[in-house]
């Protein structure tokens, strides 16, 4: 079982195929959504990332045994002095951030299955803040994997995964975005068909006919991504003004007068994102327009660190997104390795509770 905090701080498939041209043409015509000039891979640049703010000493991990790391409980985190003087939070912005790896399959699918009692528990605690956007986004920009040119060459047809929607053409610019809410999951593990959430945009909200059904499509995001996972990458690129622009992939998923819970659930370190976890920290509390008491961060990452992991320990440590998770006043971590996370969930909804009845909306 995780425990909660509140610290202070001051497998790859190779294919050789020889094009005819305009074999690709074959996989049928694309959605009427936008798409990027030449159907390839896209991405976005993020802006600079800062270096944020040097972190303060070590508060004093305690390991346990449990495959979690705990932080002695510290009094006073710090809130920032905004708005009215109100306190309390009426809306919840939810962001997953989901590893789509060739080794993530079993993760996602403890993640599914944990969401129904997650969000039912938000609904019954947080009896002021029934206003929920959920957004899912993955750790690369591809779209497709090998599929999204084999179908071509096979007649419409992918070997690999004999499921794959070889009809639904080339990806629209948001698909192949990095950062960009997920809606159209695809590949191997992968929901393969689009998620058409109620809201029409790339993240649900509360009043989504079938909230559980709607994650579930989102976050199987499969298992074709590139390995060299780019998570804080996505994270940041999630939240930015950029994608957030009218008109921009994520427009109107934060909201300044809303509390920010992001999750992380990955196996390895992040050893593709550019920046380091100070500069990460400071674009999510830029988001939050400088209030780090409004983000609860949620890690699910490899435990081998701990005396007695459920990860595998020839996992690499991940030294960075631990530092990344515990630098945010409320925060918890939990194994990914665990077989359910139920429990984690449980135990989070308690400390986003507390941050919602703390918070001071932006006046």
């Amino acid at each position: 079982m995780a425990t909660l905090h509140r610290s202070r701080f001051n497998g790859v498939r190779s294919w050789l195929v020889l094009f005819a041209p305009g074999a690709l043409g074959a996989c049928g015509e694309p959605p009427d959504e936008a798409r990027g000039e030449g159907g390839g891979q896209l991405s976005i640049t993020l802006g600079a990332v800062t270096q944020g703010v040097e972190s303060s000493d070590d508060d004093g991990a305690v390991p346990t045994g449990d495959g979690s790391v705990f932080d002695v409980a510290a009094e006073g985190g710090g809130q920032a002095s905004v708005g009215d003087g109100a306190t309390g939070c009426k809306k919840v912005d939810f962001l997953f951030v989901i590893d789509n790896s060739s080794s993530m399959s079993e993760e996602q699918d403890a993640l599914i299955a944990s969401f129904p009692g997650f969000i039912q528990t938000i609904q019954s605690t947080l009896t002021d803040a029934q206003d929920h956007h959920i957004m899912v986004t993955d750790t690369d920009a591809a779209w497709g994997g090998d599929c999204s040119l084999l179908c071509g060459f096979f007649g419409g047809f992918c070997p690999s995964i004999p499921d794959y929607p070889c009809a639904t053409g080339a990806p629209s610019v948001c698909d192949a975005t990095l950062g960009a809410g997920v809606t159209y999951p695809i590949g191997s593990h992968a929901t393969n068909h689009r998620c058409n959430f109620a809201t029409g945009a790339r993240y649900m909200d509360s009043s989504e006919p079938d909230l559980s059904g709607a994650f579930q499509c989102a976050a199987r995001v499969g298992s074709d991504g590139e390995s060299d996972e780019m998570a804080m990458s996505a994270m940041v690129g999630a939240l930015s003004e950029d994608l957030g622009a009218p008109g921009s992939c994520n427009e109107g998923f934060v909201r300044d007068d809303a509390i920010l819970v992001v999750t992380i659930i990955t196996d390895e370190e992040d050893k593709g994102s550019t920046g380091t976890p100070e500069g990460w920290y400071a674009n999510i509390v830029a988001s939050k327009k400088g209030d780090a008491s409004a983000v609860v961060m949620l890690g699910l990452v490899n435990d081998v660190d701990q005396p007695a992991p459920s990860c595998s320990a020839q996992v690499e440590d991940a030294v960075k997104l631990r530092s990344f998770v515990e630098m945010f006043p409320n925060h918890t971590r939990g194994s990914v390795c665990a077989p359910s996370f139920n429990s984690f969930f449980e135990d989070a909804v308690a400390l986003i509770d507390q941050t919602c009845d703390e918070f001071v909306p932006a006046g």
